[in-house]
Formats: structure tokens, C-alpha cells, sequence
């Protein structure tokens, strides 16, 4: 467990991408089975601990120290596990254990927990820990989301960095893999075979776009390229073989339960690349503020299946049968893609279409006036390329159109998480309502990131120094016409919200520039997102 929770330590600490996975390979190297293949599930999210829930935490905590105390403390931290650890007190000598438990030897007390006994089996790990590296490691285990900087797709790359195989070839065996993962490891350090992919219906990993940059497009010819359509859905691959379907999203979730209405439109064996959407009330596309009610649902009722129904718009064409059509070159897949789309069901599944343009400065022209507001710009997809996974820079660009801005007032800050818990770094903003003589503000949306380290210094400053009122770990700024500090914020779109006191939800808001030069009487009022939204 000490090592795991050093693993933690350190892999929070280190910012950069090579390091962090200098440290996962290492890990993976030097520990053993199963401890390594409980650690991987962790930290992708594969490992399951239902006997203890944060209130229960919570709970223990109260029983142990004063509840106001506590509560202070959690609040200057900004995270319950970091707390707890940091506070939890040391047993009496004659209580504590000989040693710290091994990694597998706490998963498997908390997962042969029943629901009454997770809060005292918890208590007694938390007792046998050396060190608050040691229990915050047990506690994350038990909440999840470790919130270390890695991601899924980062731990596979350490796997295959270790075995020295190509990253996709971790995907491809991926989901026909459990917990704790020995076959996986005993293939890559050597002394077992590749896991079969015997499972059917199997995830294939995407294939990514990087951003159009500086002068990427003069050195490309447009004849070279197809453009098409940038939808604001979320990229799903749908994948049927045998009997058995399953809809994926793009880092490889199967996410089918969620989504009943498509599964069952779903009649073919193939693998399709696609976006998921909504249709709306008329028949077309609907918001990504509508997509949401279908997403982050466990079950899902008639009822929002009925106003919400949702439908894929068909990217690419990955395989067809038993032929894996990845090998071939877009323009080819593509004049496979058409006529395989043609048998489907058109109002779940439907065409990406491709978009017209005569030289570069057309594909920029249509990028910044799309004819849809769902659009946020357009691919450009070489003919010649075939579907490789990862995000090679040349097959696919993505231009997105510029974002739009708006000059916004602070009115609320709460504390960040991790590295930024000392920190209020997290930004509730509002604009101008109302008459003209007496406005007031309401919130139209919430950002966290856009700003340097040291306007976040600044702005935490700003807040501590301008608190009006507290709750909690949020506090109120002075925010009036006189006082408060202006923030122009961008963001990619708008949706009507009736969950806003404003009517109003922002797409991917963030801090693009903090406006200490203006006065918060000259930030925008909500006429002008509402004229943009109309727009």
C-alpha cells in the first residue's frame, strides 16, 4: 500500500506528460501481481468499492473530531480525502497494527464488505496506515477519482511502454481483459501469449484530429483534402458483431445501457465512427444543452427517450462483416460508408455530409458562418489516409470557428481541488439585467481555467480581499457598478436553460482575459446573449 501511495504522491507532483509516465512504467515494473493490476484499475477507473460512500466518511471523521473543527479544515483543504488523512488521528499503541496492509489485502476487505461493515472496516485500514500518504491512497480508493493527472489512455501508453508495443495494441485487447489483469502483464514482460480478443463486438480506438495551426494549410494542397461538418455532439463508435451490440464513447465506455432507443435501430454487423446526437421538437438537430439530458444517466425513462431521441451522424466506416476496413484510404471507406448507411434506419443513423470548397480561404469562410448552430467548424480529412488510431498530425485537421467573448462580472469564487485547494479558483460570472437606471447581475455561467498561474494569485487576492459573504467553501464578491472586477470569458456556444436564472447555459466557458481596466458598469448585459443565442 506504501508504494501505491507513493505512486499518488508523486505522479500528482509531476506536471509533465513524460514523467508521469516514467513513473506508471516504473510502478508496473517493479511491482507485483496482483497489486500492479489493482493499481491500473484504480487509476483507469475499472475498480469498483461499494461498501463505503463519502457520507459515511464524513461520519467516522465527526466521530473523531469535532464536527465544526472538521468542517473548517475540509474547507481550507477543498478536498475530503486530503483532509481526512491529514487529520485522521493515530490509534493507541495497543490498537495499531503490526504493519501496513498490502494493496490487495485493502481492496479485498473493502470489496467482501458488506454495507454495515464498510464504515468499521474502513476505520481499521485507516488505523493500520503509516503515514497520511497511506491513508488518503486508501480513501481515494474508496471515493474515486484519483485526480492525478493520468488518464486512461496515458496509463496504456505506460503498458506499452513496458512491454514495448504500440499503445493500439493495448486498446485492441482492452475490453476483453479483467481485473487484475495478469495475462495482460505476463504479454508484455514476456512469458505468456497476447490475450485473445474473444470477446466480439470490441472497442476499436479512434482516430484523432490536431488543430489547424499557424500556417499548417499553405503547405497542404485542397485537392488533398475532404472537409466536413464539426458537430457539438460527443463521439460515439457503435459496434454490433454476432448478435451482441455495444455503444462506445471515444476513450472506449461501453455506454449502451444509456442509450436503448439507438441499440435498438442498431441491425448490422459493422463498426461505425460517428457523433451522437439529438434530434430536436422539428426533426433536426438538436443542442448539445439538449443532448444532455441523455447524458450521465444509469437508466433512462420513455419519457426522455420520447423528447430526447437521440441518433448518430456517421463519420467513417471501421469494418463491415468480418472485413477490418481501417487499412484503406478515406476516399474508399467513404464510397463504402454511403452505401452501407443507405440500409439504415435514417432517423438513428444518418450521413456526415461533406462540405464543398474551392480553395482554403473557402473552407475558412464557411468555418466562421456555419449554417448550423450545432456546428463549431469543420474537419479536413485526406483522401489518401487510412484510419490510424491515435492523433498523427496530417490525416485529420480540425478547424474550429472562433469563439465568442463576452465581458462578464465576478460574483461568486470557490475553492479549487488538488494543487489548487488553497486557492479560490473556480469562477461563477454574470452580466447586467434589468432597467438601466437600477440593473442587476445574474450568473450565466462557471469558469475554471483560461488563467496563468500568476492571475490566479491575483484573482484569489481580488476575492479575499472583496469577500462580501460566505457559504461554505463559495464566497460572494463584491460585485456593483461601482466595484468588482470584470472578466472576458469565451466560450464555443449558447443554449436556452431553464435550470439558469439568466435562461441562458454556456458551452465550454473559460477565462480569456481579466479586464482590471474596466469598469464592471461596461460589462454586457444579457439583451446581447440573447440577441447571439436568437442568431
Amino acid at each position: 500500500m506504501n508504494r501505491f501511495a507513493e505512486l499518488l504522491d508523486r505522479l500528482v507532483l509531476t506536471p509533465s506528460r513524460l514523467g508521469k509516465l516514467k513513473l506508471l512504467t516504473d510502478y508496473f515494473r517493479e511491482t507485483e501481481d496482483p497489486d500492479r493490476g489493482l493499481a491500473l484499475a484504480a487509476i483507469t477507473g475499472d475498480l469498483t468499492i461499494n461498501a463505503v460512500k463519502p457520507a459515511m466518511l464524513r461520519a467516522l471523521m465527526e466521530e473523531r473530531m469535532d464536527p465544526v473543527l472538521f468542517r473548517y479544515s475540509h474547507d481550507y483543504v477543498g478536498d475530503l480525502a486530503e483532509a481526512v488523512s491529514l487529520v485522521w488521528p493515530a490509534p493507541e499503541s495497543h490498537l495499531r497494527a503490526n504493519r501496513t496492509p498490502t494493496l490487495s489485502e485493502v481492496v479485498e476487505s473493502l470489496q467482501t464488505a458488506s454495507r454495515s461493515d464498510g464504515p468499521r472496516v474502513l476505520a481499521r485500514l485507516l488505523d493500520s496506515a503509516e503515514s497520511a500518504s497511506a491513508r488518503f491512497a486508501i480513501i481515494k480508493l474508496v471515493t474515486g477519482g484519483l485526480r492525478i493527472g493520468v488518464s486512461a489512455r496515458l496509463a496504456k501508453q505506460a503498458l506499452a511502454d513496458l512491454g514495448g508495443v504500440d499503445v493500439n495494441e493495448v486498446e485492441e485487447v482492452w475490453h476483453g481483459l479483467s481485473v487484475p489483469y495478469l495475462n495482460l502483464f505476463a504479454w508484455l514482460e514476456g512469458h505468456g501469449e497476447k490475450p485473445e480478443r474473444k470477446p466480439e463486438a470490441l472497442f476499436r480506438s479512434v482516430m484523432l484530429s490536431t488543430p489547424v495551426e499557424n500556417n499548417d494549410l499553405e503547405r497542404l494542397e485542397p485537392e488533398h483534402y475532404a472537409a466536413e461538418w464539426k458537430w457539438d455532439g460527443i463521439r460515439v463508435q457503435v459496434v454490433a458483431e454476432n448478435g451482441i451490440k455495444r455503444l462506445y464513447s471515444r476513450t472506449g465506455d461501453d455506454v449502451s445501457g444509456a442509450f436503448p432507443d439507438l441499440m435498438d435501430a442498431v441491425q448490422f454487423d459493422a463498426a461505425i465512427d460517428g457523433e451522437l446526437l439529438v434530434h430536436d421538437k422539428k426533426g433536426g438537430t438538436g443542442t448539445f444543452s439538449d443532448l444532455q439530458q441523455r447524458l450521465n444517466r444509469k437508466t433512462v425513462s420513455a419519457k426522455v427517450m420520447e423528447d430526447y431521441p437521440v441518433f448518430v451522424r456517421v463519420y467513417d466506416l471501421l469494418q463491415e462483416g468480418e472485413e477490418d476496413l481501417r487499412p484503406l484510404p478515406f476516399e474508399e471507406r467513404r464510397k463504402r460508408l454511403e452505401r452501407f448507411i443507405s440500409e439504415l434506419d435514417p432517423f438513428r443513423f444518418d450521413l456526415s455530409p461533406l462540405v464543398e470548397f474551392s480553395d482554403w480561404h473557402d473552407v475558412d469562410d464557411k468555418r466562421k458562418r456555419p449554417p448550423h448552430p450545432v456546428i463549431e467548424g469543420v474537419m479536413l480529412k485526406r483522401w489518401s489516409a487510412p484510419y490510424m488510431a491515435g492523433r498523427a498530425k496530417g490525416p485529420w485537421f480540425k478547424w474550429k470557428r472562433d469563439p465568442y467573448t463576452v465581458d462578464a462580472v465576478l460574483m461568486y469564487a470557490q475553492r479549487g481541488h488538488g494543487k489548487r485547494s488553497s486557492f479560490y479558483s473556480d469562477y461563477t460570472f454574470g452580466v447586467w439585467t434589468g432597467p438601466e437606471e437600477n440593473p442587476e447581475l445574474v450568473p450565466v455561467g462557471k469558469a475554471y481555467f483560461g488563467f496563468t498561474d500568476a492571475e490566479l494569485k491575483q484573482i484569489d487576492k481580488y476575492v479575499r480581499d472583496h469577500t462580501i459573504d460566505r457559504f461554505g467553501p463559495v464566497r460572494s464578491v463584491r460585485a456593483d457598478r461601482q466595484s468588482g472586477l470584470v472578466l472576458e470569458v469565451a466560450f464555443e456556444g449558447l443554449a436556452r436553460s431553464t435550470r439558469h436564472k439568466s435562461g441562458i447555459a454556456m458551452r465550454f466557458p473559460r477565462v480569456s482575459r481579466l479586464r482590471w481596466d474596466k469598469p464592471p458598469a461596461e460589462a454586457d448585459r444579457l439583451e446581447s446573449l440573447e440577441s447571439l443565442l436568437d442568431r
